[in-house]
């Protein structure tokens, strides 16, 4: 969900030991304030070091890729840069006490030997079997991308002919219920939509679940052939209306919809839950600047961090090849990144295992398409109705900038179906938050705000009457 930013850490110093051997299964729990999240880290050992995946049981999530990974002077680093994650940790004891970082939100993380339990949290608003509906597990096949996706249909009545929504997960590896620290958002949405008369198609995302396919070879494009495929197989279901099949996209999916209902006239409509409606390099900096004063990051270190995200997004703008892509950034890191964590105290012989994995990860194919792509062009082809809603509170995606990007986009193409919304006291999440911050996710018991579940369900009734 994502859902998910880069943003560049300052790391501790760790004490150098002896390396040994770390193939096998590591395993971790997450804890935040309000909840819990087990993961596993797989490692094996190659001729060229170490190659691993990343499993989220709680998350439904298995066998995601890590980029990459090293381990050296007993300290083990990984990144994931579809999920804008990655680790650092001092091997101690047969245990690596690090932190984990996603969404520029650094948390303690511990990975060891034995396997660990997690409570599960408190989640009210999560519907108990039997629903009041007819659910159906289901799957159809993106030829374009050449995988098979898996996902569940929700239709008010097992017969009958209805209104459909597609719905697009953000970035990262998400699957069908868009799950997150216990929380399953797609979940909530998809079972008040069908409650009121409305059909749902939800699925696991490429790679991911139960569907087929490499998630970390595919970029923002190649996703959006999957909900295209989406979209095609609720035209060949007798229960859907093939007039009134329209597509909601959270995050990252809400670049993926306008994408598909530009290309594909017989999208009846679309609606951006918290969608990226600016160029990526904006939408990062935005990101990196809200989350890291929220994070308590003095003015200056964010100044600086600005400087240096700048000239990162500019070299990725800038240039194609990947190598000579990763080669720049090496080179903006060693000037401007490298004395300040020298000033930290890092020691030198971990500060060029660092710089290394951060070109890497900013220059794999994901982020760089990311950085460079504007959802503007997009935008302006949509024609059908579309609903924009961000909530006041969300630090990832920036909601007035973004909305208003929505409206210049609108007026450009003559779109007068276009709403825009900020909702007071929501996160990126559409929880009721406090200050927004990732931070507080896992923390609260509300997985989507009654206000907004309401006003989707209410603009989507009015656009398929």
């Amino acid at each position: 969900m994502k859902k998910f930013v880069l943003l560049i850490a300052l790391f501790l110093s760790a004490t150098t030991l002896f390396a040994q051997d770390i193939s096998g299964a590591w395993h971790g729990l997450l804890k935040f304030q309000g909840g819990q999240l087990r993961l596993n880290i797989n490692i094996t050992k190659t001729a060229a070091g170490y190659a691993a995946t990343m499993d989220s049981p709680d998350q439904g999530a298995k066998d995601i890729p890590i980029e990459t990974i090293s381990f050296a002077s007993n300290t083990l680093n990984f990144a994931i840069p579809q999920g804008k994650i990655d680790f650092k940790g001092q091997l101690l004891n047969d245990t690596f006490k690090g932190t984990f970082t996603q969404n520029g939100y650094e948390i303690p993380l511990d990975l060891g030997r034995a396997e660990v339990k997690s409570e599960k949290p408190k989640r009210p608003q999560e519907p108990v079997k039997p629903y009041p509906y007819y659910e159906e597990a289901v799957t159809f096949k993106n030829d374009k991308g050449g995988v098979i996706l898996s996902g569940t249909l929700t239709l008010p009545k097992k017969e009958g002919n209805y209104p459909a929504v597609i719905l697009v997960s953000g970035s990262g590896p998400q699957n069908r219920d868009e799950e997150l620290l216990g929380h399953k958002p797609f979940l909530i949405l998809a079972d008040y939509l069908t409650r009121n008369g409305i059909a749902v198609l939800r699925y696991d995302d490429r790679g991911t679940g139960a569907s087929t396919g490499d998630f970390a070879k595919a970029i923002t494009q190649d996703f959006a052939t999957d909900a295209e495929a989406a979209f095609n197989y609720l035209k060949s279901r007798k229960e859907i209306n093939k007039a009134k099949i329209g597509i909601a996209g959270h995050s990252e999916g809400g670049i993926i919809a306008p994408i598909v209902a530009g290309n594909n006239p017989g999208v009846a409509f679309v609606v951006l839950l918290a969608g990226s409606a600016l160029p990526g390099d904006e939408i990062m900096m935005l990101q990196n600047y809200l989350l890291g004063k929220a994070n308590g990051m003095p003015d200056e270190e964010l100044n600086k961090l600005g400087t240096i995200n700048k000239q990162v997004y500019e070299v990725i703008k800038q240039e194609k090849d990947a190598a000579a892509m990763k080669t720049k950034l090496v080179a903006v890191f060693n000037k401007e990144l490298r004395p300040l964590l020298l000033s930290k105290g890092v020691p030198q012989d971990q500060v060029d295992p660092y710089i290394q994995m951060q070109a890497s990860e900013l220059s794999s194919l994901w982020y760089s398409n990311f950085i460079k792509y504007n959802p503007a062009a997009s935008l302006e082809k949509v024609k059908c109705p579309m609903l924009a809603i961000n909530g006041e509170k969300d630090l990832q995606v920036a909601p007035m900038p973004n909305l208003d990007a929505v409206k210049r986009a609108a007026a450009k193409s003559g779109n007068k179906k276009v709403t825009t919304k900020q909702l007071p006291g929501l996160n990126h999440l559409f929880q009721t938050s406090t200050t927004g911050s990732p931070s507080e996710y896992g923390d609260i018991e509300e997985t989507f705000s009654p206000l907004a579940l309401k006003e989707i369900s209410t603009w989507i009734a009015q656009q398929v009457k």
